[in-house]
């Protein structure tokens, strides 16, 4: 057989399955992050939310959990950071190089409007954050809890979702090009 018609075959045969193939992986992998990356926000939903409507109740803020400081720049645990309605700190258990870290106070004006936002927070080279900001209203006035938490391991499985989409892509495209080459000189040999 001719390699010039042969080739023009197999690509009019398996390009379009190739382009499906790259489309469905990229699909996945896109999925397979935003559901890694929203779900990362869920615990900061929660305390964001909890601070909030203890805030707006009147309750005090004590406990163990805002005693506790977190050095963002190592630790995994989640981290909450109160501020007034003019973004000034008020309480935080969160530490970056060990000195209380400035959130940017910009998220705060869509928080008025909205009441509430979830920002992906890098305040220096390497140390990421997902974080929820809820606005409070309450007796002693208002303001907004902001509750993070490091994107540190989320960041290493979205890495590794993406090394298997592409692994998993290459392996079928390599197969279906050989099942699609192999169909090809059956046929071709048939005649």
């Amino acid at each position: 057989m001719n390699i010039r018609k042969f080739a023009f075959k197999f690509f009019k045969n398996w390009l379009p399955i190739a382009v499906v193939i790259v489309a469905m992986s990229g699909l996945v992998y896109i999925t397979v992050q935003q559901v890694l990356r929203q779900s990362a926000n869920d615990p900061q939903i929660q305390l964001s939310e909890d601070f909030a409507a203890s805030l707006t109740n009147g309750k005090a803020l004590s406990g163990e959990f805002l005693a506790q400081q977190v050095e963002i720049s190592t630790s995994l645990a989640p981290f909450v950071m109160i501020f007034d309605d003019n973004g000034k700190i008020l309480v935080s258990n969160a530490l970056l190089d060990g000195k209380t870290p400035q959130y940017p106070v910009g998220v705060f004006d869509y928080v008025r409007q909205h009441g509430q936002d979830r920002v992906t927070w890098q305040p220096r080279e390497g140390v990421r954050h997902a974080t929820v900001v809820t606005r409070y209203s309450g007796p002693a006035g208002s303001g907004f809890v902001m509750a993070g938490r490091s994107l540190r391991e989320v960041e290493e499985r979205e890495t590794f979702s993406l090394r298997v989409c592409a692994i998993a892509c290459i392996l079928t495209l390599v197969t279906t090009a050989a099942v699609t080459a192999f169909l090809i000189f059956l046929t071709e040999r048939k005649k």
